[in-house]
């Protein structure tokens, strides 16, 4: 049998297939759209047809393993979607996830916050935070340790109130 001959059967089968198809699905716009894949299937797989197989077998075969397909995927697809207009706490557990992304903006808005200190500030609330003790950064600056203690005080205050919308404690 040649694709134009297969091609006529399966069209001449079309019609049995809606009727099937209506069993399935339970809505005649969702099973006009059963039997169209069905056919496009059909079509496709046309070399796997086999000459003295029953077609129409074959393409209920092929229908009702396109329903048990679609009817899988759309419940899959239903256990990850919540279609509620609230979601609740557990389900957004579930679908949040966890992103560098905002990693990038928080320390932009840090690095940002340090340029508007004042080089008096800048250096030693850097190098305390690099590890530096309070003697070595005195020593460093040149100046008295009680002077580096409150400029690392007053950077880090003014720190607080430019990254104020991080909450720090």
């Amino acid at each position: 049998m040649n694709r134009m001959e297969f091609n006529n059967l399966v069209t001449q089968h079309s019609i049995s297939l809606k009727s099937y198809a209506r069993n399935f699905t339970k809505d005649q716009d969702d099973a006009n759209d059963l039997v169209q894949d069905t056919l496009v299937k059909a079509i496709v797989y046309f070399k796997n047809f086999r000459d003295g197989t029953n077609l129409k077998g074959w393409l209920y075969t092929i229908m009702k393993n396109t329903f048990i397909n679609n009817y899988r995927r759309i419940t899959k697809t239903n256990t990850f979607i919540t279609q509620e207009e609230e979601i609740s706490p557990s389900n957004l557990l579930v679908s949040a996830a966890i992103n560098n992304g905002e990693n990038k903006f928080i320390m932009e808005d840090i690095n940002t916050a340090l340029t508007t200190l004042t080089e008096d500030y800048y250096t030693p609330f850097t190098m305390y935070f690099e590890g530096y003790k309070y003697h070595e950064i005195a020593e460093h600056l040149d100046i008295p340790i009680g002077t580096v203690k409150t400029r690392i005080h007053v950077a880090r205050r003014m720190m607080k109130k430019s990254l104020a919308a991080y909450k720090f404690n």
